[in-house]
């Protein structure tokens, strides 16, 4: 996964106390790795939302996209 405390940019947040230290989105409980388990499952983007109200799109959309660009960099 990634260290949240190197990436404020990202909505996200973590404590060690709290969900095992699991990123989650910021504002929520909700896991990041709930987004990548889901669209791996087959759900599109709009079923994950529907799932996780508390997830905006664009904070899922800004996860997603800094994946992409860390796949990228690291194939490069």
């Amino acid at each position: 996964m990634f260290a949240v405390k190197n990436l404020p940019d990202l909505p996200v947040w973590a404590d060690p106390d709290r969900l095992s230290g699991a990123p989650c989105f910021q504002g929520t409980r909700c896991p990041v790795e709930a987004l990548f388990a889901n669209l791996q499952s087959g759900l599109s983007l709009d079923e994950f939302l529907d799932c996780f109200p508390e997830v905006t799109r664009e904070q899922a959309v800004a996860v997603l996209e800094h994946s992409k660009r860390e796949f990228a960099r690291s194939v490069a």
